[in-house]
């Protein structure tokens, strides 16, 4: 296990806005950076990172938490693996206790499918460096293409002896279980037998943004035509191919400081530009691009080259990716390359300087590049033309930007020499068709029933916003001080009872303590029943209350919660309320009115309970059995509270 002194140098040293920008293109929003969210399909930014709380909020999923807890949500890895997925990045050396066994059967699937992948991208390339057969084959295959061992020790590439169970034999001496092995695909098992998936082939290993292995590729050097060219992974627990593109991890760097990336269809693809110094490459691996695919790069860019192969007809069948990018919000250029070229035979060509320019001088607008790929098709039918221009019609009615679309169709009029008229009234015929065939008709439920949720939640709810509440004022203000009013029944000269204003400066979280244990108040919810003991004991111990204990706890679901409250301050930030004048009064303002208010609703509710408990005893037993006068107390005290709150009963 990793010592608590090396997780407490990870916690002090990490920073959440770095990471977190490895994975997510964020933007300086004031003092906070905003960005899309990673976990959602969203257009309007709603993800937060606060470099001085050290924390993160999703605002479209709910979640959020400190850079441990971001790696675990968007990476899936263990609390361990995130304490050295951050140790390697920031150059701690990381402290180990001795695992029990126990301890070890504890990991669960998922990582031990991750460990399995990694020894097998350890033995590919071992296997093709190292072993006579691995460079004989493997390691001339990948010569001949024009990579050098630096590219190929980059993308991990390697090779898969031409042995029935050479690697499974391997992989179990070492220890790694059969099921594991089957599960990740990298072994097919049958009957009492195991076999190699990927023999004989030359391996590329699919990464995560993170730099995990996810699965692998491998292609075939054999002539046999009965072999597959290329074989992938199967889907399983931890590899989705509709999910990840290639080259990701080495790439998402680059496409964030690029603002751009392209987007090429293989694995050789993808290195050859990279040893050409293009960095900003992914590859769809192969397979049809979608919408998951986009998001993943829409956390880097909202710019997309696609580069097309030479191939008129293959070019045509990969036009609905561009429809689909359109449609994810992202912005799309095409590059198509000469007759025969495809960006790996096209990069080995020529220079890498020659290359960057084509890349920017044949970026086309995807109208433009419809048309000047179509309208050859055309050749001057106008029932052909029509179709054309319906085709285009139809991308951009998949832009959800309306300001986009207007361009858009400027452009087309342009181009195609049509009215902007027509092409308007199309556009909204096909809008008014997708929205028609989307639309769902509501689910009603009986009347009665809906009443009876609503009140049940109103009830629940109540009481969680209150206790949520004094949690929030405990947390931002705890350890501020404020001036606070009581008032005290005094007599006067002729002794009479008068009540006296005494104002008085408190800790808040004294203030808060004090009033709650007057009470005797105890929170329904577990969460914050247990962040509060915990801040009692900090004050008690410290006098302070630490924030960053309850960031980094250890209870999930406690980090989770407490983060969740800290960032709801920073809400209004994502939609810059100050730019539009509109300001927002500060909780420091008024903390003493924050403070009492807090107390006496959560008093209020509790007493609205109790006299409904009161009245429930009184429908089921005789009325006489009930202390009445004891509901008339309550109700008195509710009186009192609402004046004190300047309500009306």
């Amino acid at each position: 296990m990793i010592s608590k002194s090396t997780i407490d140098r990870v916690f002090e040293t990490a920073r959440v806005e770095e990471v977190i920008g490895e994975f997510v293109q964020l933007k300086k929003s004031g003092s906070n950076f905003k960005g899309l969210s990673p976990f959602s399909d969203e257009r309007t930014p709603s993800f937060m990172v606060s470099p001085v709380k050290q924390i993160w909020k999703d605002f479209s999923s709910g979640k959020g938490g400190n850079v441990v807890s971001f790696l675990m949500e968007h990476e899936h890895y263990s609390y361990p693996e995130a304490i050295k997925y951050l140790a390697k990045k920031y150059n701690i050396e990381i402290e180990e206790t001795v695992q029990t066994d126990e301890q070890k059967k504890q990991a669960d699937e998922r990582e031990s499918m991750f460990l399995v992948s990694k020894f097998a991208k350890d033995y590919f390339q071992k296997t093709l460096l190292d072993t006579e057969q691995g460079k004989a084959i493997g390691l001339s295959y990948f010569k001949e293409r024009g990579f050098l061992k630096e590219t190929i020790q980059k993308f991990d590439l390697g090779y898969c002896l031409d042995e029935w169970d050479g690697f499974t034999k391997e992989a179990l001496n070492k220890g790694y279980s059969l099921s594991y092995l089957e599960k990740t695909g990298l072994t097919i098992v049958k009957d009492s037998k195991q076999f190699d998936r990927f023999k004989g082939r030359v391996m590329f290993p699919i990464h995560s943004m993170s730099g995990r292995i996810l699965g692998f590729g491998g292609r075939t050097l054999s002539n046999d035509k009965k072999t597959a060219k290329y074989v992938n992974s199967p889907e399983s627990e931890i590899y989705h191919k509709s999910k990840i593109l290639y080259g990701i991890y080495q790439a998402k760097k680059e496409i964030a400081k690029q603002d751009n990336c392209y987007l090429v269809e293989g694995y050789t693809d993808v290195i050859s530009f990279n040893q050409s110094g293009i960095e900003n490459v992914v590859a769809s691996s192969g397979t049809a691009l979608t919408a998951e695919q986009i998001r993943l790069i829409s956390r880097l860019t909202k710019n997309i080259t696609v580069l097309f192969d030479g191939d008129a007809a293959g070019i045509r069948a990969s036009l609905r990716g561009i429809d689909l990018i359109l449609e994810q919000g992202m912005n799309v250029k095409v590059v198509a390359f000469p007759e025969g070229e495809d960006p790996d035979s096209f990069a080995k060509s020529c220079s890498d300087a020659e290359l960057k320019e084509y890349l920017e001088k044949s970026s086309q607008d995807f109208i433009n590049f419809k048309v000047s790929l179509l309208l050859v098709d055309t050749k001057n039918d106008p029932i052909k033309k029509a179709s054309l221009i319906r085709d285009i019609v139809t991308s951009i009615s998949k832009i959800p930007d309306s300001i986009q679309q207007e361009v858009y169709v400027q452009e087309c009029s342009r181009i195609m020499d049509i009215s902007e008229r027509v092409l308007f009234s199309e556009l909204a015929q096909l809008q008014a068709k997708f929205s028609k065939q989307s639309h769902q008709k509501p689910i009603k439920k009986p009347l009665a029933v809906v009443k009876q949720e609503e009140a049940q939640l109103s009830e629940v709810d109540s009481l969680y916003i209150l206790e949520k509440e004094i949690i929030r004022i405990l947390l931002l203000f705890g350890n501020y001080e404020s001036s606070f009013t009581d008032w005290i029944e005094k007599e006067d000269e002729e002794g009479n009872s008068i009540l006296e204003k005494e104002v008085y400066v408190n800790k808040v979280s004294q203030e808060l303590y004090v009033s709650l244990q007057d009470d005797e108040i105890e929170f329904t919810n577990e969460i914050f029943r247990e962040i509060y003991y915990e801040m009692i004991h900090q004050l008690n111990q410290e006098d302070q209350i630490d924030i960053d204990a309850f960031i980094n706890h250890e209870n999930p679901e406690i980090a989770s919660m407490v983060t969740s409250i800290l960032m709801d301050d920073e809400r209004y930030a994502l939609s810059d309320w100050e730019r539009k004048n509109i300001f927002v009064t500060q909780a420091k303002e008024v903390l003493s009115k924050l403070v009492t208010d807090a107390v006496l609703n959560l008093r209020r509710i509790l007493i609205d309970k109790k006299i409904n408990e009161l009245l429930e005893e009184a429908k089921q037993e005789d009325q006489s059995s009930v202390d009445l006068e004891m509901v008339n107390d309550y109700t008195g005290l509710k009186r009192r509270l609402f004046e004190k709150l300047k309500r009306v009963v």
